[in-house]
């Protein structure tokens, strides 16, 4: 068995319920179009990563749908708020016995294979990894041990999460990765020629 797990965190994606900020901006079909073209891109980086790979639904498990079950597991959400969520999800991989384990969204159309094996190889020697984002949250977190703080006594949204997060791994020893931009509000697509479309 591989000891590598990446989580995946995905909404369902329905109209009026996925991206709902970036929605005021350029309408919910739109917003529904680009979530779909978001989630579809981190299924082809996912795919591409050597490990077992698990995809958290935000309200019930749909069969059928982009996520092949012959490469990811599929499972619900359990949890009060997006920390008590990413928690639950973090304990249950340690306790099916992975060693390194990794959580992204699905919003990052910056995010390349290149960015999971790097932070693979950094919990090789590292407690914890993270990849802020420009927003002042992060778009990855892993873990080689369960740091439970990190997923409490947070304003899940807010730009001072990652800060947050950071003072709460400040005993732990972390490896940062680059900086993206993950897409939120519309002002967000300007630096991508593919949703150029929906700004004009």
């Amino acid at each position: 068995m591989s000891k590598n797990l990446l989580l995946i965190f995905t909404r369902n994606p329905e109209l009026g319920k996925v991206k709902t900020r970036l929605a005021k901006g350029i309408g919910d079909q739109n917003a529904l179009e680009i979530y779909k073209m978001l989630l579809e891109h981190t299924r082809d980086v996912a795919t591409e990563a050597d490990c077992i790979k698990r995809v958290g639904y935000s309200v019930k498990v749909r069969d059928n749908d982009i996520w092949n079950t012959s490469i990811f597991e599929k499972f619900k959400q359990e949890g009060q708020d997006l920390g008590d969520r990413m928690y639950n999800a973090f304990h249950q991989a340690f306790v099916d016995g992975y060693t390194n384990v990794l959580i992204i969204g699905s919003d990052l159309y910056d995010l390349q294979i290149d960015h999971i094996h790097q932070a693979f190889t950094a919990l090789e020697n590292n407690d914890a990894v993270i990849g802020p984002a420009q927003d002042g949250g992060y778009y990855l977190l892993g873990m080689s041990i369960l740091i439970k703080e990190v997923f409490y006594n947070k304003d899940w949204g807010n730009d001072s999460v990652y800060q947050d997060t950071i003072k709460d791994l400040s005993t732990k020893k972390i490896y940062t990765l680059e900086t993206l931009n993950d897409i939120d509000v519309a002002s967000d697509l300007k630096p991508y020629p593919i949703f150029k479309k929906y700004l004009d």
